[in-house]
């Protein structure tokens, strides 16, 4: 009796040592769900740049993406797709979005409103979901500092042409007073001859 519990024993070890190998090697075989990777979860823009929000992911079925901004003015719906499908764009963003098959988007000609999160949600067709976040920093153009240097150079410009003026002024007064120096000498020199041939 004991003998035969004992083989009993190692016949359920080594049944359930293979039922776990084999469960292990299906699990490793079948992919659970869905990947998603975010190369840059925070991108800083100025406005009217085009703005790529890059993202990767990764399935064996079919996928749907899925693109909401939320930002201080509210939740708002860009796009959604099916892989293979047609792309669902919604009205407030027609003709600024363009998709790409590893679920990224590119926004066209951002503005101040186009700031804050940006989430993408990646779900497989068998219900497993990824999720995925960009933080977009949107600066205007201070145009109060090209106007500066605008002035700046429009002053240096000014001054650097008064200087020019100046020298050439203080050129022409030198030749003249050079002429006028050697006028009188020559005058001067021409009486001397002349007195000293009187002398004579």
């Amino acid at each position: 009796l004991m003998r035969a519990l004992q083989g009993c024993r190692g016949r359920g070890v080594v049944v359930g040592t293979v039922t776990l190998c084999l469960a292990a090697g299906w699990a490793l075989q079948t992919p659970v769900g869905v990947s998603l990777v975010v190369p840059q979860p925070n991108i800083n823009a100025t406005v009217a740049q085009n703005i790529l929000l890059s993202v990767e992911y990764s399935c064996r079925g079919v996928a749907t993406i899925e693109w909401k901004h939320v930002s201080s003015w509210g939740t708002t719906s860009i796009v959604e797709w099916r892989s293979g499908n047609s792309v669902n764009i919604s009205t407030v963003y027609k003709d600024r979005v363009t998709t790409f098959e590893n679920g990224s988007i590119q926004l066209q000609n951002v503005g101040m409103r186009d700031a804050g999160y940006y989430f993408v949600t990646v779900t497989e067709e068998h219900g497993t979901n990824a999720y995925g976040t960009i933080i977009l920093n949107v600066y205007e153009i201070i145009y109060e500092d090209l106007h500066f240097v605008a002035v700046l150079f429009a002053f240096l410009a000014a001054v650097s042409a008064v200087l020019i003026c100046f020298m050439w002024l203080c050129n022409k007064s030198l030749h003249l007073f050079q002429k006028k120096t050697t006028q009188k000498l020559s005058a001067s020199t021409t009486e001397e001859i002349e007195l000293e041939t009187i002398e004579c």
